[in-house]
């Protein structure tokens, strides 16, 4: 059962078509592998067994089928996304007992390519944080040592992969919550052009940014479950309205040679962990090797990234969290006296600090006498953001750049400093008030610290095909990472 865990989405894909596993073989071994893994990773908060073989047992009366391009595979989702009939909590302790009545878009098509859901993968409350620490349930740990961070907020998912409990998992990316996870765990995460995979079913943080993706071990395991939650639903009114493209056939389509990668100057400068730098430099070194051109681009705005980005999203958390108020649906404050006790006790006991402290930022910055000086001027560098990506990726194919500026990092270290936190995401959040592609790969181990490294190579809308297939073309080249000895 050991062996069927380690093979890639692609691999166990073909041979449960071929009848070589059964689909309720691929479910046992990972639910056997996380129920090993778990007591030292809480990579999941809810593990639904029952439910996992059931779906597996009645795939295998029916037998496989080709147009079911995810036929037995298992995968996980994070717990921001709903799933009928399922606990789905956002990690938080206001949504600790509820089960929805309907499944996400996302999860919705998963299900109708025939995948096997297994679980709920823990993250940061609502989604606000950078190292799956802020869960209200419990703080998962990194696989390849478990006394560092996996980051976050998909930290659940990041892991679930990494540690072979699963083929792959949806992850959510509104600041780099997949990318950077993706990286400090050492697998292969895409967060999309914003409108490409429906947000429909997805507990919101930031509505402008969030974006829902997949993580897996490869390239192509990726390229695969994009193929089925892409495209366009009617249900979202930010989904675009256009057909989604067959990306694991294209994944030949654009070798290096002769590619254009765009390094920009403001992610390679100060702040970069010598480590993390050398990785980089190994990656381009390899890209160059295989025909690559490196161009100098910049991104002039990059220091106002994170002030904006921050305005941003908190001002639309604020927004978003509004309706959990005790009255309509998840925790409900007793005894109360007025209905004034009933929203201040209710949110008081439900919410965490971080989410807390997003949601009183968030007010302000939309608060009268402060709008036009926060978040008016932040949507007006949020262009000027979107811009400086548009100009530097006329210069060459895609950008090539850190995900992170440092490996994963203790558990507890940087807890007590959200300043500190908040600087975690330098080089990814840019990316999400742009509204552009993203793909974390890992490409190597910190000489040091022996944790993985990631870069994100970063493409036009809706150019998804094209930084699959470089990314494909990349990591081929390059040494593979292992797997973590967990």
């Amino acid at each position: 059962m050991t062996d069927i865990c380690s093979l890639t989405l692609t691999a166990l894909t073909g041979a449960l078509q071929n009848k070589e596993l059964s689909a309720v073989e691929a479910a046992t071994a990972c639910l056997e592998r996380i129920a090993a893994t778990e007591p030292r990773l809480a990579a999941l908060l809810t593990v639904d067994r029952e439910g996992a073989l059931a779906t597996a047992t009645a795939l295998d009366k029916e037998g496989p089928d080709p147009s079911r391009p995810l036929w037995g595979v298992p995968m996980t989702i994070k717990d921001a996304l709903s799933t009928k009939g399922l606990r789905t909590t956002a990690g938080s302790r206001i949504l600790e007992n509820y089960v929805p009545f309907y499944d996400a878009a996302a999860v919705e098509r998963l299900r109708a390519a025939g995948a096997v859901i297994l679980g709920k993968a823990n993250l940061d409350e609502f989604a606000m944080g950078s190292s799956t620490e802020n869960s209200a349930y419990q703080t998962t740990r990194n696989p390849w040592n478990t006394d560092k961070v996996p980051g976050g907020s998909s930290g659940g998912s990041a892991a679930s992969v990494s540690a072979g409990q699963c083929f792959a998992s949806l992850g959510t990316d509104t600041g780099g919550s997949i990318r950077q996870p993706a990286a400090l765990c050492g697998c292969v995460g895409l967060k999309p052009t914003y409108g490409r995979v429906s947000r429909y079913g997805l507990i919101a943080y930031g509505s402008s940014l969030d974006q829902i993706g997949p993580l897996a071990r490869t390239v192509e395991d990726c390229a695969r479950v994009l193929d089925v939650i892409a495209g366009h639903d009617q249900r979202d009114a930010t989904s675009a309205p256009r057909p989604a493209e067959d990306y694991a056939a294209a994944l030949q389509s654009r070798p290096l040679k002769g590619a254009r990668l765009g390094l920009p100057k403001e992610f390679y400068g100060q702040g970069l962990d010598p480590e993390v730098r050398d990785a980089c430099e190994t990656a381009l070194r390899t890209a160059e090797a295989q025909g690559a051109t490196l161009v100098d681009v910049s991104l002039p705005h990059t220091d106002a990234a994170i002030a904006t980005y921050y305005i941003i999203a908190m001002a639309e958390a604020s927004s978003n969290l509004a309706r959990f108020d005790g009255v309509r649906y998840g925790r409900r404050a007793a005894p109360i006296n007025n209905l004034e006790e009933l929203y201040v006790r209710s949110r008081s006991q439900g919410f965490g600090q971080e989410v807390k402290r997003r949601i009183m930022l968030g007010a302000y910055v939309l608060s009268s006498g402060y709008y036009d000086a926060y978040y008016r001027k932040a949507a007006q560098v949020r262009r000027c953001i979107r811009d400086d990506y548009l100009a530097a990726l006329e210069q060459c194919d895609v950008l090539l750049a850190p995900v992170s500026p440092v490996t994963a990092w203790n558990l507890g270290s940087h807890s007590g400093d959200p300043l500190q936190m908040y600087l975690m995401d330098a080089y990814t959040l840019s990316l999400n008030l742009a509204g552009l592609p993203g793909l974390s790969l890992p490409v190597g181990l910190g000489a040091a610290s022996r944790m993985p490294v990631g870069v994100q190579l970063i493409g036009k809308a809706f150019a998804e095909s094209e930084l699959l297939a470089l990314g494909h073309s990349l990591t081929q080249a390059l040494p593979p990472l292992g797997t973590p000895a967990l």
